[in-house]
């Protein structure tokens, strides 16, 4: 009898799996895209790496070697610049990982045996500046000995590496401003989603839809308290950062705050968006944990490269909002520019976040309909 009883149970459990969508989703969806995103978005290959060129010699040996490098597949070249200023300028903006400088007379000098090329890298990511750095002298070494003829003659070049915004490498300058972007990620959206998900499983939420109050006022009022936390939050973590670990702050704080309270509002609202399309605090978790976290991480350029993941990986890191983020605070702590160079990025936000508010609300009122 007993038997029967286990069986049945078992039968009616896996019936009400097997109903909820939602659950199928989690069980069966979650380990096949974190399988597809650390198979496609963990690595350590380049390609498609946008580097700058300042070419003082113009000579045949110094087109031959550029050509070279660009045509291995591994790097783009995508500036020429001619002043130390135009290389800053690059890297400020982002628009290059690296630029080779070549002497006035490296031709002659390659011929003598002594030539030298000057490898200038962002190192404000010291992974990947690791990996360019590394790859663009195994290049040149290579090219050097096939154009020395005997791979035992002398090799009559040699490369000189500069590292920008972070000479000694430390790893703390990636990890800081990413581990910022994640905590600030999850946990405002996360802590939204799931405090307004437990005010509709208790019945208040359907209260305050059903009262007086306009539905902007209730996701604005939501909202308001988690963004005077999260910026309290912001403000622990950049300290820590700068006095601990002594990550510098070479922009604007105050932009660096501005920017910290958009990020937070896209957050809040990105939250309030998700609570929205769920019922319970568990769904609300989940949600959250399998559209942001992975995301957040891997998408982000946070620890990868972006340039260097499969094309719809990088169609779909376009809309994720920890991008713009990442890129405006490394710009800001670490090389120090202003907005006139993370305009486009902070634009972007600021439009994500009228979105998700305007979702909210109009989710909202369907509610009431």
């Amino acid at each position: 009898m007993r038997g029967h009883v286990l069986r049945a149970f078992i039968k009616k459990e896996f019936l009400h799996i097997f109903r909820d969508y939602r659950t199928l989703i989690v069980l069966f969806g979650m380990p096949i895209i974190q399988v597809i995103l650390f198979g496609y978005a963990i690595t350590t290959e380049l390609r498609g790496i946008k580097i700058g060129v300042w070419d003082m010699s113009r000579d045949q040996k110094s087109i031959q070697l550029i050509n070279n490098v660009t045509s291995s597949g591994f790097f783009t070249k995508v500036h020429e610049v001619s002043s130390s200023s135009q290389v800053e300028s690059s890297f400020q903006k982002g628009d290059v990982k690296a630029f080779l400088v070549f002497p006035a007379d490296f031709e002659s000098r390659f011929q003598r045996g002594d030539g030298s090329i000057q490898i200038i890298s962002d190192a404000s990511d010291p992974n990947t500046a690791n990996i360019v750095t590394n790859q663009l002298s195994s290049i040149i070494q290579r090219w050097a000995q096939e154009e020395g003829g005997m791979p035992t003659q002398k090799i009559g070049i040699e490369t000189e590496v500069r590292m920008h915004y972070n000479p000694e490498m430390k790893s703390v300058f990636l990890f800081v401003p990413g581990v910022i972007t994640i905590i600030l990620m999850l946990v405002s959206a996360m802590l939204t989603s799931i405090a307004i998900a437990k005010e509709k499983e208790m019945g208040n939420m359907e209260i305050l839809l059903v009262s007086p109050l306009k539905s902007t006022t209730v996701v604005i009022g939501k909202i308001i308290p988690y963004l005077v936390l999260s910026l309290f939050n912001a403000a622990i973590i950049l300290s820590i950062g700068y006095i601990v670990f002594g990550v510098p702050i070479k922009g604007n704080m105050f932009l660096l705050f501005f920017e910290c309270l958009l990020f937070i509002m896209v957050s809040l609202s990105l939250g309030v968006l998700i609570s929205t399309k769920v019922e319970s605090q568990q769904m609300a978790l989940m949600l959250s944990l399998f559209a942001l976290m992975m995301p957040t991480i891997l998408l982000s350029g946070f620890i990868f490269p972006i340039s260097s993941m499969p094309w719809p990986l990088q169609w779909i890191s376009h809309v994720m909002p920890p991008k713009y983020f990442i890129i405006i605070i490394k710009s800001i702590m670490l090389k120090g520019v202003g907005i006139s160079v993370v305009w486009k990025e902070t634009m972007v936000l600021l439009i994500m976040a009228l979105v998700f508010i305007g979702l909210s609300v109009k989710n909202y009122k369907s509610r009431l309909q």
